[in-house]
């Protein structure tokens, strides 16, 4: 097949196009810079945000699938400021999806597999059990995330549209992410900067940056799939689980615990929902459908180290 890969330079991007060249595939890899191309991958320069030319970049190639890997999260997030450090990301989640919708369409129906996240579904919803993809999504997160949940359920929409597939990533950690050891969640964690929260009663599931690959690599061989997918590990852990662990993986001392009001004061209710109320994801569906297994079934086996 030919496959667009928009992102191709992402912490996925990066995983996923020298697989898909080893599998066979013929590659177009669309990121900002240009960079050389090797045998089945070609490389093409483009602004995402250029509907002209992303659409163009899309149709000249005429691909069998695209592959929506689109996402400009920067290292350092202040929870406080969430619409301003996501505000290109959600734009990436509409405007870049809606393009790429019409692209492919216009390519001559190709497939679109877009990324979207395993940890936007409604706390109170499901009595503690994982989620599961009919579960529904935050119904009134706080406001500091409120732009951003709606750019995923208008990703979520065009996918749809597209009769295409969305796989919902969890936790992403693996080389070039903020879990590895060089990233910004280790460094806060070296500085004890990162506290417990409250109970710490998040749960947390993550997914290494090469199972999320493999996961679209899988979808890319069954073309029936459609809708939305959790792509998740076996191991989801509460942030009173993971935390500490992370910091003895790392040698740095233990994790400090903070009653919410105090968090809230630093870190505004979206850091606080986010270290005490996110729910859990159940991989059954991805493990069934697509007969995909994570090769890192958990993260404890190499969250800042691999």
């Amino acid at each position: 097949m030919r496959i667009v890969v928009a992102g191709a330079t992402g912490v996925v991007g990066r995983q996923i196009v020298p697989m898909l060249s080893a599998a066979g595939h013929e590659v177009v890899a669309l990121s900002r810079r240009p960079g050389p191309g090797t045998g089945s991958i070609r490389t093409v320069a483009v602004d995402a945000l250029d509907r002209e030319a992303l659409g163009d970049a899309v149709r000249e190639a005429r691909p069998d699938a695209v592959v929506h890997l689109l996402t400009a999260i920067p290292g350092d997030i202040n929870p406080r400021r969430m619409e301003r450090d996501f505000a290109l990301t959600n734009r990436l989640r509409t405007e870049a999806t809606r393009t790429l919708a019409e692209a492919a369409r216009d390519a001559g129906g190709a497939r679109l597999i877009a990324q979207g996240l395993a940890y936007a579904y409604e706390p109170s919803y499901g009595q503690g059990a994982l989620a599961a993809e009919s579960d529904p999504f935050w119904e009134h997160p706080p406001k500091e995330w409120a732009t951003s949940l709606a750019a995923l359920e208008e990703l979520e929409r065009l996918t749809a549209a597209a009769d295409g597939l969305v796989l919902r990533f969890g936790h992403l950690y693996g080389p070039g992410t903020a879990y590895a050891a060089d990233g910004a969640t280790a460094r806060q964690i070296l500085a004890g900067k990162m506290p417990v929260v409250g109970d710490g009663g998040a749960t947390f599931s993550f997914v290494h940056t090469f199972d999320a690959a493999s996961a679209v690599l899988a979808a890319l061989a069954r073309p029936e799939v459609t809708g939305a997918l959790n792509v998740v590990d076996e191991d989801p852990a509460t942030v009173g689980d993971w935390l500490p662990a992370t910091a003895a993986l790392l040698g740095a001392p233990a994790p400090k615990h903070v009653p919410t009001a105090l968090a809230r004061l630093a870190a505004g209710a979206w850091g606080v929902a986010f270290m005490t109320r996110l729910r859990g994801a159940t991989n059954a569906r991805a493990r069934k459908v697509l007969g995909w297994t994570p090769a890192h079934p958990s993260w404890r086996t190499g969250l800042v180290t691999g």
